[in-house]
């Protein structure tokens, strides 16, 4: 499951990344940057509800 949790991180980290990177070189002339960002919000909620049921379901029980 730790693995699971950091690989999200890692994604939602790099779609954060790249879309700095489009919004400095497309200078808003489209709309890679807010694709990037809604990808990223879709990240972070899987990963959110991902942790509420692996808490729920026991899973693990938060101890690192």
């Amino acid at each position: 499951m730790r693995i699971i949790v950091l690989l999200f991180i890692v994604l939602i980290l790099a779609s954060l990344g790249s879309a700095l990177y489009f919004m400095m070189h497309d200078k808003g002339s489209s709309t890679r940057t807010a694709k990037a960002l809604t990808l990223r919000v879709i990240l972070s909620l899987v990963l959110f509800a991902l942790l509420t049921l692996g808490f729920h379901f026991g899973w693990f029980t938060g101890k690192l």
